[in-house]
């Protein structure tokens, strides 16, 4: 065995997955940093290479034809927030950015990464030595999940603002990985298990982010956090109308993995908030009591829905 740990710089896709297949054991790829370093210095991971993917310049264009906007994985929530184009097409966006920790860690963390970033739950989210001490959960090796007391199922929560946006747009990502590139809706990427959230390939890479363009007519982003900066999300929510009347609401951070439920402006949207409700999997890990936050996802559903009617098409 060997403690040896590597740090290693790449310019290209096609070197960072290279260099993934020679150290397959345990590696993770890093840009920005904010998630994966935390991490790390928690013990919660313990990845023994990293793998710089912070100079590969394809990851950081933003184009758009007539039909998609596509913004580089390794765009930076602060650049986000600069580009005009996404400014006047896609606000919310923009507004679920910002809500993002904080303005210094935003002009590190990528988009990418926040649409990977870790789950999150207050019994795992500490250092090596408080979960020694209070017991290891079942995300950290453990065989019971502190929560809730179960043994079977991890339900750290789902944390990402700018991914319950973008599931609400449509919006798809393309996926590099060794055997080929492809194109997957976001949503199909997040397992639902707590312990790996992820189903992606470990050495695939996120391209791009693409967005479908001229469709949406109104979208509404709201988040329940204890402070406007650095928390992480209790509840987010967006709901997003296009222009063929169809709607769709998507929520996370009630459960490991987004919920979404689509319909139309025809429907009962109390059904399609009962809907989402009911799908999601509150346990006492967050600063928010499981009541309260169950309670606040008509709040603020309900909330959306009388923003997005306040306007006549």
């Amino acid at each position: 065995m060997t403690n040896e740990k590597k740090y290693i710089k790449t310019s290209t896709i096609a070197d960072a997955i290279s260099e993934a297949i020679k150290n397959s054991n345990s590696f993770r790829f890093v840009a920005g940093g904010t998630d994966i370093f935390p991490n790390k210095f928690q013990e919660n991971d313990t990845s023994d290479c990293f793998i710089d993917i912070a100079d590969i310049e394809e990851l950081k264009q933003i184009t758009y034809t007539k039909d998609y906007l596509n913004i580089g994985a390794l765009t930076t929530l602060e650049t986000l927030k600069n580009n005009e184009f996404i400014a006047q097409n896609f606000p919310t966006l923009l507004e679920a950015a910002n809500s993002v920790a904080s303005p210094v860690i935003r002009k590190s963390a990528t988009l990418g990464g926040n649409l990977l970033c870790e789950n999150r739950c207050h019994f795992y989210n500490q250092s090596a030595w408080w979960r020694q001490a209070a017991g290891h959960c079942l995300k950290c090796g453990g065989d019971i999940c502190l929560a809730n007391g179960g043994k079977k199922y991890c339900f750290s929560k789902f944390v990402s603002d700018t991914a319950i946006a973008l599931i609400s747009f449509n919006a798809k990502i393309e996926i590099v990985s060794p055997e080929k590139t492809e194109f997957l809706y976001l949503e199909e990427i997040y397992s639902g298990d707590g312990i790996q959230h992820l189903l992606l390939e470990k050495s695939s890479i996120i391209k791009s982010i693409q967005i479908p363009l001229n469709i949406i007519y109104k979208s509404v982003f709201k988040k329940l956090q204890q402070r406007k900066s650095l928390e992480f999300s209790s509840l987010t929510t967006c709901i997003t109308v296009f222009k063929d009347n169809k709607i769709k609401i998507v929520a996370g951070a009630i459960a490991p993995k987004p919920i979404f439920v689509v319909g139309a402006l025809k429907d009962d949207f109390s059904e399609l908030i009962t809907s989402i409700a009911k799908n999601s999997k509150i346990v006492e890990n967050d600063s928010y009591s499981r009541v309260y936050r169950k309670n606040m996802i008509r709040v603020l559903l309900n909330r959306s829905i009388k923003e997005i009617q306040l306007t006549e098409k």
